[in-house]
């Protein structure tokens, strides 16, 4: 072999011998988390929809007003119905009690005279009953006096029963009128959408003139200052989250910063086309601006350990096996791990120097 060869050689040799990479056990903390992504949304936030056809007449508010609850949001237009509201209104006033008491009087008057012709004709018939028993008058008189009275009684009696009859009636028509009204009324407040809640219009997706219907949403509303974080959890996962978890969240509107969130609910039927879990958290400290939708990457984490020895996770092979310094190919017991480190349980000293496996 010339001196060329071995010079070459010698250089390759420690080439290779320089980008071996050598590493000890460290002491830290780990912790053993669940990956989840998601979107940030606030609470009590809804899609709202109206409950009848029609095209959008008038929008009262715009994207980003604060709201109250009860507050009208949009007017869909509604001639026909205000036209039969109108009617109703018109129905309700003519059959009232109030306007047409003047038949209950007329009914009434009706009795009192009844009452009274009764009250005389039974005084007369009471007198001929006495006068006949005292041999005066005759029997066809006496017959007469009572025919009369019965004949009074009969009219006092009817006259009760049709004021009876006609203030049930009134009662009843006054009664279906007002219904109808408010049944008017709440097909007519149908074409008004309200909102649900205290908060904020974060969308209006329609315009003014649009048709709408009962499957459109008409506005997008949510609470304007608190917000919550949902995230799906793979299936294999899930078993592991329970409430209370801290959750370890990087919003992509805060680049570099990290905030911690708390496990709030685990809702509990599984996504059939992407095999996750819908997870809530709520913020320990919420960040200064939040938007809803915005998206964000958490760690769930399941448990931590403080002062364990730890390797990174390219320096192990199939998260069982090490190679020493000196060659040996050493199988070790491992504990929890993340994305980057795992902890050696045993099978390794502090001092050990280990070699990263050559990819």
């Amino acid at each position: 072999m010339n001196k060329i060869a071995i010079v070459a050689l010698c250089i390759v040799l420690f080439a290779c011998k320089a980008k071996v990479e050598k590493i000890k056990p460290s002491m830290a903390s780990i912790s053993e988390s669940v990956y989840a992504s998601g979107i940030i949304k606030s609470k009590n936030q809804y899609q709202a929809f109206a409950t009848v056809n029609g095209i959008v007449n008038e929008i009262l508010v715009h994207e980003g007003d604060t709201i109250l609850k009860g507050m009208p949001l949009l007017t869909i237009a509604n001639e026909a119905q205000r036209l039969n509201k109108e009617n109703a209104e018109l129905a309700a006033s003519f059959a009232d009690i109030g306007a047409n008491q003047g038949k209950l009087n007329e009914a009434k008057a009706t009795i009192d005279l009844a009452r009274s012709k009764m009250r005389n004709d039974s005084m007369l018939w009471v007198r001929q009953t006495a006068l006949w028993e005292q041999q005066i008058g005759s029997k066809v008189e006496l017959e007469q006096r009572e025919l009369a009275f019965q004949n009074s009684k009969t009219a006092y009696l009817s006259a009760k029963v049709r004021y009876d009859d006609l203030k049930r009636q009134l009662n009843l028509n006054s009664a279906q009128s007002k219904k109808n009204l408010m049944i008017s009324s709440k097909l007519a407040s149908d074409f008004t959408l309200r909102s649900e809640i205290d908060g904020m219009v974060y969308q209006l997706p329609k315009n003014k003139g649009e048709l709408v219907n009962a499957q459109t949403v008409l506005a997008v509303i949510g609470d304007a200052k608190q917000f919550y974080l949902e995230m799906q959890v793979d299936e294999f996962d899930i078993l592991k989250i329970k409430k209370g978890l801290k959750v370890i969240v990087i919003l992509d509107s805060y680049k570099g910063k990290t905030f911690e969130a708390l496990v709030t609910k685990i809702n509990p039927i599984m996504n059939e086309r992407s095999k996750t879990f819908t997870i809530e958290a709520e913020f320990v400290q919420q960040p200064e601006v939040l938007y809803p939708n915005i998206t964000f990457e958490a760690n769930i984490v399941l448990q931590t350990k403080d002062n364990v020895m730890l390797l990174p996770r390219n320096y192990l092979i199939n998260d069982s096996f090490v190679m020493k310094a000196n060659g040996d190919k050493v199988l070790v017991k491992t504990g929890l791990k993340d994305y980057q480190k795992i902890e050696i349980v045993s099978g390794l000293k502090a001092e050990d120097e280990i070699v990263k496996p050559i990819q």
